[in-house]
């Protein structure tokens, strides 16, 4: 299977599977490359319906150029942490945000959540994000106002008084469990709706199917995010005899 970048042939041929309404997995059978390379190039080059492959390989050479002027502007970079690479970071940076925008979330909403997993403390302040992803601070509070309605980030004050963001392992939980809440609540209402019908008849046997189905998954989805909770969030003090000696 061919690796490194994708060339112009390939993007217009990627251009002319989306036309032709092929799915991704057989445009990346065709090419020889894996399906999740295909998402990417098109998710972050317009989606299905807007990607056009000489703009996409303009774009793709900007990105590189960019990324190699950053790295002779910044020669901190060659240092990061724990000998990481920092070509290799910002290219996992970008696959992460392809990623969280395939997934439903918004660019800059995808952008500000990778970025605070991508940092050892799992959190920054408002001024660190702006100054990281080069954006505006009023762009940024955005996204958390964003982010923290589906209960991906939360908020709080560090000695300084500044309000920093913070990712954890609790947090996903807290978003499943939010999830799992919202099914339950369709379940209600779909619920409803066979009474308004008439039961028995085709419209209230579907919306009977459908909750059943939900609430199958619902209990499904609580009950595996509780045990994922108690089995991996466990910490190590909490796995002994209960004391020491």
């Amino acid at each position: 299977m061919p690796g490194g970048r994708l060339t112009q042939q390939e993007r217009r041929q990627i251009a002319s599977g989306l036309a032709d309404g092929l799915a991704y997995a057989e445009i990346a059978r065709g090419l020889d490359r894996p399906t999740s390379t295909i998402t990417r190039e098109v998710m972050r080059n317009g989606g299905p319906a807007g990607y056009r492959a000489d703009l996409a390989h303009r774009a793709t050479e900007r990105r590189a150029h960019r990324r190699r002027s950053a790295s002779s502007r910044e020669p901190q970079a060659a240092t990061l942490p724990h000998g990481r690479d920092a070509e290799a970071v910002r290219e996992y940076e970008e696959m992460f945000t392809d990623v969280m925008m395939a997934s439903g979330l918004p660019k800059m909403m995808s952008r500000v959540l990778v970025c605070l997993h991508l940092t050892d403390s799992g959190s920054l302040t408002a001024a660190e994000l702006a100054q990281r992803l080069q954006v505006s601070p009023a762009s940024i509070s955005k996204a958390i106002a964003f982010l923290e309605k589906l209960t991906l980030v939360r908020r709080e004050r560090d000695e300084r008084r500044r309000e920093r963001y913070i990712v954890d392992n609790d947090l996903y939980y807290q978003s499943m469990m939010a999830s799992a809440r919202d099914i339950t609540q369709q379940v209600e209402v779909i619920t409803k709706g066979v009474g308004v019908l008439g039961p028995g008849t085709p419209a209230a046997i579907r919306l009977e199917s459908i909750a059943r189905y939900l609430d199958f998954v619902g209990e499904s989805f609580a009950r595996a995010a509780e045990q994922a909770r108690d089995i991996l969030y466990t910490r190590p003090e909490e796995t002994g005899d209960g004391g020491t000696e």
